[in-house]
């Protein structure tokens, strides 16, 4: 993984925007990391790793999940996203091993939040 992906993420105003709210907290306390990340895999198998997506841009909604908040945090939202960010190309399938890099990010971001959230209260 690329050492310095989330201080660059941290540069971008609108990245470093996304933050968990109570809701999220309490999703991932209640389904665990393990679950958490099954839905990360499946979300960016079926969402985001199809070489052609036709609602490209629009595919990862911007709440009702804490994967979705993780996404658009660390740019795997879209391929537009993850082609700026991340420099895999637009149009092409995206590799078991880029879909891990990926999933890797939203976990590492999720864990990030949930332990800074939890310091907290």
């Amino acid at each position: 993984m690329e050492k310095d992906i989330f201080e660059r993420l941290s540069q971008s105003k609108f990245r470093s925007s996304f933050k968990l709210k109570q809701r999220d907290i309490d999703y991932i306390n209640q389904k665990g990391f393990d679950t958490i990340q099954s839905h990360a895999k499946d979300f960016i198998s079926k969402r985001i790793a199809p070489a052609f997506i036709a609602n490209d841009g629009k595919q990862t909604p911007m709440k009702g999940h804490p994967v979705f908040i993780a996404q658009h945090a660390v740019a795997a939202c879209c391929r537009k996203c993850i082609n700026k960010w991340h420099k895999f190309p637009i149009g092409t399938q995206l590799t078991p091993q880029q879909q891990n890099y990926l999933i890797e990010l939203i976990m590492q971001w999720l864990k990030e939040q949930h332990n800074n959230f939890c310091k907290i209260f």
